[in-house]
Formats: C-alpha cells, sequence, structure tokens
C-alpha cells in the first residue's frame, strides 16, 4: 500500500514539475502562451512556476506533504475556476485539476498511517473504538 503510495505520489510530482512547473521557470513561450489564452498576463508565468514549485516541494517532503496537498489542492481550485471562466471543455480541461487532486490525495493517503486513521476510506471502523465492542472483545478480553 505504501509502495503504491509511493508511486501515485512520485507521478504526481512528475507531472507538475515536467509538464507545469518546468515550462514557466525555463520561459518557454508555451507556457506565457496558454496563460494568455486563458486571459492571464504571460508576464505572470514565472511567478506562478515559483508557487508551484513550492507546492511540489512541500509535498514531496514528508514532513509537510499535508500541508503540500492542501496548497496544492488550494492552486488547482484556481486552475479549475480558470478553466471554467473561459469555458474549457468539462472532462477534459475543466476539472483535470479534480482529477490531478485525487492522484495527489490518493498517493498521500496511501503512503500516511496517520491519515489512513484520520480518514478510513473503505474501512469499517474498528467497533472497539467506538465503546460498543461485543463481549469478549477489546481492551478486557
Amino acid at each position: 500500500m505504501v509502495l503504491t503510495g509511493r508511486v501515485l505520489s512520485g507521478l504526481a510530482i512528475a507531472f507538475l514539475l515536467f509538464a507545469s512547473v518546468l515550462p514557466k521557470l525555463a520561459g518557454m513561450p508555451v507556457a506565457s502562451e496558454t496563460l494568455q489564452a486563458l486571459g492571464w498576463d504571460g508576464r505572470h508565468a514565472l511567478l506562478i512556476g515559483l508557487i508551484e514549485l513550492a507546492c511540489v516541494i512541500l509535498y514531496a517532503i514528508p514532513r509537510t506533504s499535508v500541508l503540500g496537498a492542501v496548497v496544492t489542492t488550494a492552486l488547482l481550485g484556481g486552475a479549475i475556476a480558470t478553466q471554467m471562466r473561459v469555458g474549457s471543455p468539462l472532462f477534459t480541461h475543466t476539472l483535470f485539476g479534480v482529477y490531478l487532486g485525487l492522484l495527489i490525495w490518493g498517493g498521500l493517503w496511501l503512503r500516511n498511517p496517520a491519515l489512513r486513521a484520520l480518514f478510513p476510506v473503505g474501512h469499517k471502523a474498528s467497533d472497539a473504538s467506538r465503546g460498543d465492542a461485543a463481549p469478549g472483545e477489546g481492551a478486557h478480553a
């Protein structure tokens, strides 16, 4: 489970770095052209790239990965809103931030036991933890 989470997180990190951060930080024309097509001033590419890089770094470091996921989710929310504003296709462009967010949080959930305990998705909560253990079960058994 942890290995799968690391692979998913690695894929999200690689995608963000190579498809989004790198073109902006390298000053590639595609970055400013894309921003302009979305109604942003192309001069903001470097700043947005630096913000994205900070998010990716926070997410990649285990001690700050939850904070990184939160701020990256905020960044993706802005991207989703921008895509909606310009009328981009729903499933391929507008919801892409949702797909990426699910990849980010899914990878983190799989590799972080504390997050799995906080959000026990797909697991029945322990009867003992709710205080309604069957006779002979729980702490006194």
